[in-house]
């Protein structure tokens, strides 16, 4: 695969409606910044089967992307992703995975019936993530697309795992960082100037004081992010504006 493209996907009305908090964005986006990437998209949505085989597809739809699916992946009648991602990624049924149900069966013997074997219901082609906390497995499809419990405990590490496998070594992203006491728009001419490979954001903010500005150029690549931030700095420099080199308030 080429450079990857991250989403996250969490499952659960139950973070909809503030009966639970969500960890996963947090965390997600903490481990891929450890790695020198980012998130490109992250959806929260309800339990909903034709919502969530909607954007599995959509997710997949775009150019080489990863997905970290977290939530449904169990045996009650609310735990739809299994099916979902059948439908989404495959033909829509689900096969009886072997090693699958050996270890859930090896885990909970006789209690394994009739109902937490089910977990073994796989899509076709799938391969097993193992789980640090209960053993029981999580799934991924084609390599990319990542199908994980709820629980952050036992989905975190597998999301490490994966990491340290989609990328062995971090890449380097620099960054370059100011907050200038202007509206954003005395930048919109040089923004719209900014050279391929260059990510750059204006955040404004209104205080007691008058405007703030807080923009940022990174880029793959060292020099040209220095270039580019550095044609900020002359720009403020030659109207005579006060600005700071930090990611100021």
């Amino acid at each position: 695969m080429s450079e990857p493209r991250f989403f996250a996907l969490i499952i659960g009305t139950e973070i909809l409606n503030r009966r639970r908090t969500d960890k996963h964005f947090d965390f997600v986006t903490k481990a891929l910044a450890e790695k020198g990437h980012k998130l490109t998209g992250s959806f929260i949505i309800e339990d909903d089967p034709a919502l969530i085989v909607q954007t599995i597809i959509f997710i997949a739809s775009q150019k080489n992307a990863v997905l970290f699916s977290f939530g449904g992946i169990g045996s009650t009648p609310d735990d739809h992703t299994r099916q979902c991602a059948a439908i989404a990624l495959r033909d829509g049924t689900l096969h009886l995975h072997e090693e699958a149900k050996e270890i859930i069966v090896n885990k909970l013997g006789e209690k394994a019936y009739p109902y937490s074997v089910r977990m073994a219901e796989l899509p076709e082609g799938a391969t097993l993530l193992e789980n640090p906390v209960n053993q029981m497995p999580a799934f991924a499809l084609d390599e990319r697309y990542y199908f994980m419990p709820g629980f952050p405990e036992m989905s975190h590490p597998m999301v490490e795992k994966i990491l340290t496998q989609l990328i062995p070594n971090k890449k380097a992203y620099y960054r370059h960082t100011l907050t200038a006491h202007c509206k954003e728009n005395i930048f919109i001419q040089l923004m719209e100037s900014m050279p391929k490979g260059v990510e750059f954001s204006s955040l404004p903010k209104l205080h007691s004081t008058g405007w703030k500005v807080t923009i940022s150029v990174a880029s793959e690549d060292e020099v040209l992010a220095k270039e580019s931030f550095d044609k900020y700095i002359h720009l403020l420099k030659s109207r005579n504006i006060i600005y700071a080199l930090n990611d100021g308030e």
